[in-house]
């Protein structure tokens, strides 16, 4: 498990190098007091590990940007992506920055010849929520909801594809969350596209999310992640469960990696002692979920990285083993 002394420590992403598991969180300083204030205030922490239990420190990997920039404010939710051997990895992240009053957020890029140090890209950022099919600032919640990309490669190999936290123009206020949707053929160049679920599934958001493909032929089955707490719930499905936390999508036959996804099947997969699920393989090859320990037995925010749990894809869909 991955705690800080001095600091929270909450959303996260993994990449692998093969050797060692690369750790990239969210932290602030505890001296806040207030956990809310951390995200006003988030940078990017770097650890690593040969079990995903055990961490050493490294030196933060991103910080706030420069004033006047897309990410001047904070660093939100990202990934770590190398698009073969021996090129630069590349880090899709959030970048959030204050319009007024509300949070602007917005898909940003940095990249790395060692996972170590970061160069942001000149031409930050690389996408903005697109009006065709997206809330933006003005609308219906406060600030734009435009982050936490997802960006893996196409199973067909047809470029990349990018999931995003996103909001639909249109339903309930409490009912607009979708998953928003980009592709490119080359990591750099992007281009905005319909959202891969509808609105009405019952989220006001659909954080962190994540899509693998979970199980050995022929038993394996696409599965998307994703986070949302019960107060952003829609009050018909807030009606239904005593919690939110992290849910899970597992695709029907036929249904590919890229979705679409019916988000109104979703199942909690785990209560909101824990917030933003991570799958990963093991070094044993077994897929396991990491998560963020979110509401301790007082009820407080926790702010720590948790031990790896073992998942398993039965026919019912993925379940903690």
């Amino acid at each position: 498990m991955l705690t800080l002394p001095d600091a929270w420590a909450w959303d996260f992403w993994l990449a692998d190098d093969g050797e060692l598991f690369h750790l990239f969180y969210l932290n602030a300083p505890r001296e806040l007091g207030d956990p809310e204030l951390r995200h006003r205030a988030a940078g990017v922490g770097h650890a690593v590990s040969t079990d995903l239990r055990s961490w050493e420190l490294l030196p933060e990997a991103l910080a706030a940007g420069e004033p006047g920039g897309p990410d001047d404010l904070a660093i939100w939710t990202g990934c770590v992506v190398r698009p073969g051997p021996g090129a630069h990895w590349h880090m899709f992240y959030t970048g959030t920055t204050d319009v007024g009053g509300e949070l602007v957020q917005s898909t940003c890029l940095a990249t790395s010849p060692d996972l170590g140090t970061w160069t942001r890209e000149p031409g930050n950022p690389v996408l903005r929520a697109d009006p065709r099919w997206y809330e933006v600032l003005g609308e219906s919640w406060p600030g734009e909801h435009w982050r936490d990309p997802w960006v893996y490669r196409d199973p067909g190999g047809d470029g990349w594809h990018m999931l995003v936290t996103a909001r639909a123009r249109t339903g309930p206020d409490d009912d607009r969350g979708v998953i928003g949707a980009a592709w490119s053929p080359d990591l750099r160049s992007w281009q905005s596209r319909p959202p891969r679920s509808a609105p009405g599934a019952g989220f006001g958001q659909l954080e962190v999310m994540q899509a693998e493909v979970v199980g050995e032929p022929p038993a394996g089955r696409p599965v998307l992640l994703f986070s949302c707490l019960r107060p952003e719930l829609s009050a018909a499905r807030a009606a239904t469960v005593a919690t939110g936390g992290i849910w899970a999508v597992t695709a029907e036959p036929g249904v590919g990696l890229y979705g679409p996804f019916d988000v109104a099947s979703a199942r909690l997969l785990v209560d909101d002692r824990f917030y933003v699920g991570k799958l990963v393989r093991d070094r044993d090859g077994e897929w396991v979920l990491l998560a963020f320990l979110n509401r301790g037995p007082d009820d407080t925010f926790v702010g720590a990285v948790s031990d790896p749990m073992p998942v398993v894809m039965t026919a019912d869909g993925l379940q903690l083993r």
